[in-house]
This record gives C-alpha cells, sequence and structure tokens, in this order.
C-alpha cells in the first residue's frame, strides 16, 4: 500500500504537466496568436517524433515487426473513423460546428498518459530512486508536448480556459496507469506492447491528417519557416528525451 501511495503521487505529479499552457491566460491575444502556429507545429513535430522513435521502437521489442504495423494501421485506421464519426455527428448542410482534431489528440494523449502511468507505476516496482528517475524523464517531455497540445486544443476554436481543463483531465489519466501498474503488476507487461503501435497510429494520424495541412495553409513563407523551425524543434526534442533515457 506505501507503494501504490507513492506511484500515485508520483503520476498525479506527472498530470499537472496537463496546465503547462496556464501562462497564457494572462498573455495578450495579439501575443498569444503570433505563438500559436508555433505550438501547433512543435506539437505537429512531437506526435510524429514520440511515434517514430518512442512508441514504435518500444513495441518492437515484444512484438514482430508486421505485429507491431499491423497495430499501428489499426490504431491510424481507428483514429479515422472516430474523425468520421465525429464529422458525421456534428456537421450538417457541409456546416460544422466541431473541430474533430481536438477530441482525437485528447483521445491519442489521454491513451498515451495511461501508458506513461503504467510505466511509472512499473519502474517504482524496479526500485524507488528508479521510479523517480523515470517520473522526472516523463515529466521532461510532457510539459513541452503538453503545451503544445494546449495550442492545438485552442487553434481549433476552444476557449484557453476548456482548453486547459480538458488537457488536465486526459493527462490525468496517467494515475489510472499508474494504479493499474500496481494491481496488475504481473501481467501488465503482455498488454503494454499492443497499446504503444495502437497510439502510435493515433499520433501518426492526427500529425498528418489534421496538423499538417493546418500548417500548409499559412500563405507568409517567413511564417512558414518559422513554423517549420518548430515542427523540427518537436522532433528533435522527443529524440533527445529518447537518447537521454537510454543513456
Amino acid at each position: 500500500m506505501h507503494l501504490l501511495l507513492i506511484i500515485i503521487l508520483a503520476t498525479f505529479i506527472d498530470s499537472l504537466t496537463g496546465l503547462a499552457g496556464i501562462f497564457t491566460l494572462w498573455m495578450k491575444p495579439k501575443l498569444f496568436k503570433k505563438i500559436l502556429m508555433s505550438l501547433v507545429a512543435f506539437s505537429t513535430g512531437a506526435l510524429l517524433s514520440g511515434a517514430f522513435f518512442h512508441l514504435i521502437p518500444e513495441s518492437l521489442d515484444k512484438l514482430t515487426p508486421i505485429a507491431a504495423f499491423t497495430y499501428v494501421m489499426i490504431g491510424f485506421a481507428t483514429f479515422f473513423l472516430i474523425e468520421r464519426f465525429l464529422h458525421w455527428h456534428h456537421c450538417h448542410d457541409g456546416k460544422c460546428d466541431v473541430h474533430p482534431v481536438s477530441y482525437l489528440i485528447l483521445v491519442g494523449d489521454g491513451i498515451h498518459n495511461i501508458i506513461d502511468g503504467i510505466i511509472i507505476g512499473v519502474s517504482f516496482f524496479v526500485s524507488i530512486p528508479f521510479g523517480i528517475i523515470t517520473t522526472l524523464l516523463i515529466i521532461g517531455h510532457e510539459v513541452p508536448q503538453e503545451l503544445g497540445n494546449f495550442g492545438v486544443l485552442v487553434y481549433s476554436g476552444w476557449t484557453k480556459k476548456k482548453s486547459l481543463i480538458y488537457n488536465l483531465i486526459a493527462q490525468s489519466t496517467c494515475i489510472l496507469g499508474g494504479i493499474i501498474s500496481y494491481f496488475l503488476s504481473t501481467s501488465i507487461e503482455g498488454i503494454v506492447p499492443f497499446i504503444l503501435p495502437f497510439a502510435a497510429g493515433g499520433f501518426i494520424y492526427i500529425a498528418a491528417s489534421d496538423l499538417v495541412p493546418e500548417l500548409h495553409k499559412e500563405p507568409d513563407l517567413k511564417k512558414s519557416l518559422i513554423s517549420f523551425s518548430f515542427f523540427i524543434i518537436g522532433i528533435l526534442f522527443m529524440l533527445a528525451i529518447k537518447f537521454i533515457a537510454e543513456g
């Protein structure tokens, strides 16, 4: 029970990264508008990098390539169907009152954070120091990614307050992951390899289908290059986290 409390505390602290965008509440609208597309670009790079450099390689440690990429495609197709359902449910006569990407990114992030919570929980079974290091590494890559997700939610038309609340809820699923890892510690390792590529497929779909097209809408060459720079930064940041974690 003592270990369970430690795992819950660690995952609770990790869940607070969902509030990464809170400082923008006091930012002037004009300034926030300027950085919004950069946040979207960063999130695009981070999602793709997270899928290709984190989730898929980790799943290949346990699955054959054909099995891993089958689950990637299942995840991609599932998110495609979810978006089509949202369009069908909310869009009528060519008019749409909802941006499906906002819901997709929350679903994808929620799945990802459950996995993070499981990883945090399992790491504490190895040792307390190892669990603390793992938690810090996960928080390190979550802060900028959650800031990017926040930017995407606002860009899709949500208010800053609503974006913060829902981003926090999605991030808080890591607590659920931590609790699951505690009670299913003996069998959870067999499930994670299948969830990882599924989440990767969802991340790839969100980035390629919803976010990259938004980046292409910018007509100004200078602003496009700035967005592309943040896209590359998002990729490199997640790649750097991987090297740090493995080093």
